[in-house]
């Protein structure tokens, strides 16, 4: 009998080994990102120029475009990735559907509308907007989680995995609508910073936008680290949850809570960028597998390796323009969709 659980002891310190190595592979890659960001641009910075800069040994002009200009996107656009990776994780365990992401329970959509309408109302970047939007777009995802939760509610079963797909592809469907009935409403500078907003760019690229998202990010995201066991468990059904002692419905709805604000944070600074909450829980589930404790950390990882790369492609590709980063992650994410999907039918 020993041999045998020794045997077992041996293969799972393997395997997490392992995991604790890829880990460390996803978080070098972050910061090989992020250093080779620092350097791209339209005026060039090597990675001497730059490590001096960071230093106090650069230039007036080299000090603005690395502070003033650079690393705020770059950190923006880091904690975009991971929040919306993790939400897309969250909203994939609750539903226990591979193709599910916070686009398509409406969450995104509803965030949306309500930078719309700040938008309309009180212009596209005042001051105010930098602290105000990722409430604003809290409320509006928000208010869309709890319509489609509603809507899925049923008084015997509670809210199945399969009802808040449906409902959520039918609520974002409609706000998408109304959003497309108030672009009307504005102005050739507001509809010009929301179509921006719409592609995916990370606009809010400056030291206000990064002190707005970061607290949400700070108390958000270990939370969720803390919820990996309630992910696990919910992934057996209702039943199975109910069977080792935990409220699948109580849980269910402090995760989507969680999901939900976390995407609506990241959604207000940095537009709507789809497929995030989709590619980064499968990339990181080939890696360390199912387990929510190593799966969480991974996700988070792999989405700000994948936003921060995009963001730094789309300002290089075509300067001195630039494109939305979301238009670089869904030349990505739109064949992995198409993949998933057709696996999903086999």
């Amino acid at each position: 009998m020993n041999l045998p659980l020794h045997t077992h002891e041996v293969y799972r310190r393997r395997v997490l080994l392992r995991h604790i190595t890829v880990l460390l592979v996803l978080a070098a890659l972050l910061l090989l990102t992020l250093v080779v960001s620092m350097n791209t641009g339209f005026i060039r910075l090597s990675p001497l120029d730059t490590f001096r800069t960071l230093f106090g040994g650069g230039t007036a002009q080299e000090e603005l475009i690395l502070f003033d200009f650079r690393l705020p996107r770059i950190i923006v656009s880091i904690l975009v990735g991971a929040g919306l990776a993790l939400s897309g994780c969250i909203v994939q365990g609750v539903s226990r559907n591979a193709l599910a992401d916070p686009g398509l329970l409406g969450i995104n959509a509803g965030a949306g509308l309500a930078v719309i309408l700040y938008v309309l109302f009180f212009g596209a970047k005042s001051f105010l907007s930098v602290f105000t939007l990722p409430f604003l777009a809290l409320a509006g995802a928000g208010a869309a989680a709890v319509l489609v939760y509603l809507f899925a509610y049923r008084s015997n079963g509670g809210a199945s995995p399969i009802r808040l797909i449906l409902t959520g592809i039918a609520v974002q469907a409609g706000i998408s609508a109304v959003t497309i009935l108030l672009a009307v409403k504005l102005d050739d500078t507001q509809y010009q910073f929301v179509a921006t907003w719409q592609a995916g760019s990370i606009w809010g690229s400056n030291w206000r936008f990064v002190l707005a998202l970061l607290p949400w990010q700070l108390i958000l995201i270990p939370y969720v680290l803390t919820k990996s066991r309630a992910l696990d468990v919910l992934g057996l059904g209702d039943d199975g949850a109910t069977g080792l002692g935990a409220s699948a419905q109580s849980e269910r709805k402090k995760l989507l809570a969680a999901a939900v604000a976390l995407a609506a944070a990241a959604v207000a600074v940095s537009g709507s960028i789809s497929f995030v909450g989709l590619i980064a829980p499968h990339l990181a589930k080939r890696l360390v597998g199912p387990r929510h404790a190593m799966l969480l950390p991974a996700c988070a990882l792999a989405g700000a390796v994948l936003v921060a790369a995009a963001d730094t492609v789309a300002r290089v590709l075509v300067q001195p323009a630039e494109l939305p980063a979301g238009i670089m992650v869904a030349v990505l994410g739109a064949p992995y969709f198409l993949y998933l999907l057709g696996k999903s039918r086999t």
